[in-house]
């Protein structure tokens, strides 16, 4: 593969390339089932800037290695962060501002799908929430077990949970801390299909490429839609700064010209790399 920088380091996690517009994210620690520590936030809010700003590439995937897709933070680092002399060292445990594995509070300009292979807890499930589209294997499991231990979820799931599901499940679901299995989760919303064990990557590709092949430009405006009215902007509003914003740039772009042009000669359309 060609790019035009490189990706950032990962110790964490891997990456991986199913085709040349699809960024595969695979967490990479099996024996603690994927839960991401400090370092471990930075290193996917490097690389999910980077998969924004690498013109070739269209869509990312995240899965996990092994039984798990993540199983939230690693309690040990935070139980250790938490000691008294720890603590009077001033080491304090602060992720970036997109949030847990980068992707609990992330905004970005391209969407991410979450392949959900097994245990999926607190920022695990923190993630999905706000991952634009979420395939989850049938065995896979959801759940906020944060009360259970004295802790609140904190990297954004309370706020929008219940713009998905609905104050009483979200209360349900962050209250008792109870997991959540996938076909319960796709009643919820959470989840947009359930598939069979080892699927949801392959299925996610699938997701993945049917959105790479639609004009990246119109694919970045949508999604930005799509975003305002989830975080609470009111329908006019929301319009009013799309086309005010984001509609006027894309109007000058080749690939508006491009996809009307492919329709009226009934040919696929040739797009080019966003510039938006």
């Amino acid at each position: 593969m060609s790019f035009a920088t490189p990706p950032p380091p990962l110790a964490d996690a891997k990456i991986s390339f199913p085709t040349p517009t699809i960024l595969l994210i695979t967490l990479n620690r099996p024996d603690s089932l994927n839960c991401i520590s400090i370092p471990g936030h930075y290193e996917l809010h490097a690389l999910y800037t980077w998969f924004d700003a690498e013109p070739s590439l269209r869509v990312a995937i995240l899965t996990g290695a092994g039984r798990a897709f993540c199983a939230g933070a690693d309690l040990k680092e935070w139980h250790v962060a938490n000691k008294p002399d720890v603590k009077s060292q001033q080491q304090e445990r602060v992720i970036p501002p997109s949030g847990f594995g980068a992707l609990s509070r992330r905004g970005g300009k391209k969407p991410v799908i979450c392949a959900v292979n097994g245990i999926c807890f607190g920022g695990g499930s923190e993630m999905i929430i706000n991952a634009d589209i979420v395939i989850a294997e049938r065995h896979a499991v959801f759940g906020l077990p944060e009360v259970k231990i004295g802790v609140v979820a904190l990297a954004g799931a309370l706020t929008r949970l219940v713009r998905t599901v609905g104050k009483q499940r979200a209360m349900e679901m962050a209250l008792t801390g109870r997991t959540v299995a996938a076909e319960e989760a796709r009643e919820w919303g959470l989840v947009n299909k359930v598939v069979g064990k080892g699927e949801s990557v392959k299925e996610a590709i699938k997701m993945a490429q049917a959105i790479a092949e639609t004009s990246p430009d119109s694919m970045i405006v949508t999604r930005e839609g799509i975003k305002m009215g989830w975080e609470g902007i009111g329908a006019e509003e929301g319009t009013r700064l799309l086309a005010e914003n984001w509609y006027a740039r894309m109007d000058k772009g080749d690939n508006m010209r491009e996809g009307v042009a492919s329709f009226v000669e009934k040919r696929k359309p040739n797009y080019v790399p966003s510039k938006l």
